[in-house]
């Protein structure tokens, strides 16, 4: 199970294009490395989805997308291909991969107690340590979860805070300009001569 703060386990796995992807090349970079069970299953399709609907953002914080199965390379190309997906997917046949992540054993399948993939996403900094663990994850939501987790470890502005400090400038200049013309007229009223009064 890896541990916030410890250096991240070493990986070295082929993708869909059957290029070999290691993290140590990925060193300054922020990596997302997510263990899914079998490719064009509907969580995992909602998961891989989601993750390349996200792609533009996790670019923006250079951050690096990778979904880790033990589906082969025609598999994880037929995956994409259906779904228009496009995050690099990793193949980790012997399962040693998700074994060091602790993305691998026993888990509860529909009530019953089996052996296989869990999944869990580990989030690795540019430094190379484990930055984050999510040790089970739910599908639906969990792209945005790891976007918002990047913003909160590196200071970057999420979209929402970005919305509300731009509202908040807009809305300032408008309440500056209301209590000018008020000002104004106060200063008129007082500087008009009573009426009936001739002066001495």
């Amino acid at each position: 199970m890896p541990e916030v703060g410890r250096l991240a386990p070493s990986f070295s796995l082929p993708d869909q294009h059957g290029g070999i992807q290691s993290l140590a090349d990925q060193r300054g970079r922020w990596v997302v490395l997510y263990f899914y069970p079998k490719d064009d299953t509907p969580g995992c399709t909602v998961e891989a989805c989601e993750f390349t609907a996200k792609l533009p953002d996790f670019r923006r914080v250079d951050a690096e997308v990778f979904g880790c199965s033990a589906d082969s390379a025609a598999a994880h190309t037929k995956f994409i291909a259906k779904h228009r997906l496009g995050i690099t997917l990793l193949t980790d046949a012997d399962r040693k991969v998700m074994k060091a992540y602790g993305a691998f054993g026993k888990k509860m399948l529909y009530g019953k107690q089996v052996q296989g993939v869990i999944r869990s996403t580990a989030l690795i900094a540019p430094n190379g340590q484990i930055a984050h663990h999510w040790a089970s994850v739910r599908a639906a939501g969990h792209a945005e979860q790891v976007l918002a987790k990047i913003a909160e470890l590196s200071g970057a502005p999420t979209a929402a805070r970005k919305e509300k400090t731009a509202k908040a400038q807009q809305e300032t200049p408008k309440k500056k300009l209301a209590k000018k013309p008020a000002k104004k007229a106060a200063k008129k009223v007082a500087k008009k001569p009573v009426a009936g009064k001739s002066a001495r």
